[in-house]
């Protein structure tokens, strides 16, 4: 076990598969108390969706291969759609949003850690989906954030000046600082004023429960997609809630398929017709036919200029 964090341990990881595993098979007998069978539906969607996403956590801090990753995301993003869906009926108030992400700052967290392992894990049809369940719900153009980590692989995303939550300022301020050094000492500031900001999380020191308790790992995976998505030398950040390991991932990442290239160096051939981003120049997607030459961009200051695939739409 290569585990990624400190506070987990086998014996942890082992017991938090056996628990998960119970509980599971304890749903399918039983039911929360509840006032009615909306409201039921409502509770147990949300209690399975973060089952869902302690798992992907789980997995990640417990050193599982990135690859391995993917079906829990995947499995993950459902469980939010099932959560939306049950919410709309008990509340009845139609798209409604599965996290309130503008009063609670943790899940504010929980929605761009979603979005960043969709973005890191190079899936980008997962992250159309969660993000519909947001932007349904009125939250497109409202949070400077929510919309840098989508403008580079979606269409249609906003130029927004604000933010909800003080505790992603050095995050925002980081996209956009003056240099590369500037960008680096922002990201490094964020990382490590990230897990004291989250004291009213419910997942706040749960790692002194111990080995039979309900921690999973800490992770601003925020973090990581920010600096894959503009080119932040991370190379001095040793924070441990720092996804160093995704990062590398999302930057080496080649599809299995080799009919597709989703990385290609500037001056070299588009692989596939289709949409393209590249962390060296601000509102870089554009359109690129299949063999048109990638362009570099010499002047930027994020060094070389590496092209990522960003989808056909």
């Amino acid at each position: 076990m290569n585990k990624r964090q400190t506070f987990f341990s086998e014996n942890h990881y082992k017991n938090f598969q056996r628990e998960h595993d119970e509980v599971i098979e304890f749903l399918k007998t039983n039911t929360f108390e509840s006032d009615s069978p909306e409201e039921e539906a409502a509770l147990r969607s949300r209690h399975l969706q973060k089952l869902a996403l302690d798992r992907l956590l789980a997995a990640y801090t417990a050193g599982e291969e990135i690859f391995s990753l993917i079906p829990l995301l995947d499995d993950l993003i459902e469980k939010y759609e099932i959560r939306q869906a049950t919410l709309e009926i008990y509340e009845n108030i139609p798209e409604i949003s599965p996290l309130a992400i503008d009063d609670w700052p943790y899940q504010y967290e929980e929605c761009v850690q979603v979005i960043g392992f969709c973005v890191l894990l190079h899936r980008t049809d997962l992250l159309k989906r969660f993000v519909k369940l947001l932007d349904d719900a009125g939250y497109a153009g409202s949070d400077t954030l929510y919309e840098d980590l989508l403008i580079k692989l979606l269409p249609n995303r906003q130029d927004v000046d604000q933010w909800f939550h003080d505790i992603y300022t050095p995050l925002v301020q980081a996209i956009y600082a003056d240099s590369k050094e500037e960008a680096s000492k922002l990201l490094k500031k964020y990382c490590s004023e990230w897990y004291p900001a989250f004291k009213q999380a419910p997942w706040h020191d749960l790692h002194l429960q111990g080995e039979n308790g309900n921690y999973v790992g800490y992770w601003a995976i925020e973090a990581g997609a920010i600096a894959f998505l503009y080119g932040i030398d991370d190379s001095k950040i040793s924070h441990m809630v720092y996804p160093k390991d995704l990062v590398k991932y999302a930057r080496n990442y080649q599809p299995t398929n080799n009919s597709q290239i989703s990385r290609i160096d500037a001056g070299q051939p588009c692989s596939i017709t289709g949409y393209w981003f590249t962390p060296a120049q601000a509102n870089s997607r554009r359109h690129f036919i299949q063999g048109e030459t990638m362009p570099s961009f010499g002047d930027s200051k994020w060094g070389e200029t590496i092209w990522y695939w960003s989808g056909e739409e």
